[in-house]
């Protein structure tokens, strides 16, 4: 499991450095920064252990819209985008790279979703496209009379069932802005904390940038994350992810190797795949 989990995040650094350098370095640069908030996400992934995986999300939240992504994968783009450098060659054409030493923070989370009023709109790098579906705003919120205080913030409780599982929310009235982690928006407030009822998942709001300090600044995302996707389905993007995946293998382990060697890696490894797929807890058990 180690070794499976060790190869898909050298896969994953793989195509992001690619996916980097073929990425100009564009920004959003139209919605005034609101509110921003970082969010740690605790998760069980495998129900064969009680690990939990722990990362910081960032909401940035802007006019009209918010932006939900992995905190490590907005420092990735900022680097990338730093560390770029073109060469002219002799014969005209451009060369594009990143400088040597060039070391970038690690996630498995390369996902951006969009909080608007109607719609959440999920977007995901796919070899070098990227895809997106979309789905309504969650509207069947259950407010419930109970409060609570977390980290001095008066909550109030809400709950949902979404996608398989029945989650608790704390938000916070005094914090006017419907957003929060993950698709998890529509309630009248800043959605603190959020768990299901598993306690496999939980999103809990621990740290936020004083308004006073967010003046006069705009939200700042590249704009490559979620222009010009390709609109599809949820069931069509996971299977683009898994095929991405298989043929990426089929590159890596027939490299520096035999052609036939790397074929029996990659159906092993297909193997090794199936098997945990058994055991994988998604935050999403069905799709509707």
């Amino acid at each position: 499991m180690e070794n499976l989990m060790h190869y898909h995040k050298k896969l994953f650094q793989l195509f992001i450095l690619l996916y980097g350098v073929l990425s100009f370095a564009q920004s959003y640069r139209e919605d005034t920064l609101r509110g921003e908030f970082t969010y740690q996400l605790k998760a069980k992934f495998d129900t064969r252990t009680d690990y939990r995986h722990k990362e910081f999300f960032t909401l940035l939240i802007g006019n009209e819209r918010a932006f939900f992504a992995s905190s490590n994968s907005l420092k990735r783009d900022s680097i990338l985008d730093n560390s770029r450098v073109t060469t002219h060659n002799s014969d005209g054409s451009i060369t594009l790279g990143i400088k040597n030493g060039t070391s970038t923070p690690e996630t498995n989370f390369h996902f951006t979703i969009i909080q608007a009023n109607e719609n959440i709109q999920y977007f995901a790098p796919v070899a070098m496209s990227v895809l997106s579906y979309k789905e309504p705003v969650i509207k069947n919120w259950k407010l419930l009379n109970e409060t609570k205080q977390i980290n001095t913030i008066h909550c109030k409780k809400a709950e949902v069932t979404f996608k398989g599982r029945n989650w608790i929310a704390w938000y916070a009235p005094e914090i006017p802005l419907p957003y929060g982690p993950y698709k998890f928006s529509g309630l009248p407030g800043l959605i603190i904390k959020i768990t299901d009822d598993k306690g496999d998942f939980d999103f809990e709001l621990v740290k936020s940038v004083p308004r006073s300090k967010l003046k006069s600044q705009l939200v700042n995302i590249r704009k490559s994350r979620y222009t010009e996707a390709i609109e599809t389905t949820q069931l069509k993007l996971k299977q683009a992810l898994r095929n991405a995946d298989t043929n990426a293998a089929a590159v890596l382990a027939s490299y520096g190797t035999t052609i036939v060697k790397g074929q029996e890696i990659v159906r092993q490894r297909e193997k090794e795949r199936e098997e945990n797929k058994k055991y994988e807890n998604p935050i999403e058990l069905s799709p509707n």
